[in-house]
């Protein structure tokens, strides 16, 4: 991430509290902005075939908040943006329950289009969120592959010698 710092104009938080888009949304409006642009991530019902019950998430919180600040003030120096909102779940998320919601304002929709899809693509692959998959037959912990591919790079983001596949 750069250096530098945006205006703060965002709103980050991870919570064992359910997530409610709209509260996202009230807090990117903005007397400026044309276009306010979400993204909410929910629990799908299966996962190859399997019958997925829930999914369990862990953070280490201080760390996950940092990350989150870090992407909502690189999208403020990346694009025109009004306001950033995002928001992960830790704990039990049922199938259907959104686990993160992004929401990003500003005065033209591509804009808040291109932040909240670069967002949430930076969110898996840096933010320390972990989850655990439930099925009928047993449960495993799920590796976030964005995160694994960065890693694989030549140079990885993890300082450490690179995963073998």
């Amino acid at each position: 991430m750069s250096s530098q710092q945006a205006a703060i104009n965002f709103f980050v938080e991870v919570t064992g509290e359910s997530l409610d888009l709209n509260k996202y949304v009230t807090l990117v409006a903005d007397p400026g902005a044309g276009a306010i642009s979400t993204f909410s991530g929910v629990t799908r019902n299966n996962f190859q075939g399997k019958a997925v019950i829930k999914l369990d998430y862990e953070a280490y919180v201080p760390m996950a908040v940092k990350k989150l600040q870090d992407i909502a003030n690189e999208i403020q120096l990346k694009w025109k943006v009004c306001k950033v909102a995002i928001a992960h779940r830790v704990g039990t998320v049922l199938v259907s329950e959104p686990s993160v919601v992004i929401a990003v304002s500003s005065a033209h929709r591509r804009e808040s289009l291109e932040a909240v899809a670069w967002a949430i693509d930076e969110l898996k692959a840096t933010v320390p969120i972990w989850k655990k998959e439930y099925f009928e037959d047993g449960s495993t912990w799920k590796e976030n592959e964005e995160s694994r591919r960065l890693l694989l790079q030549p140079g990885g983001s993890s300082g450490q010698e690179q995963l073998t596949a």
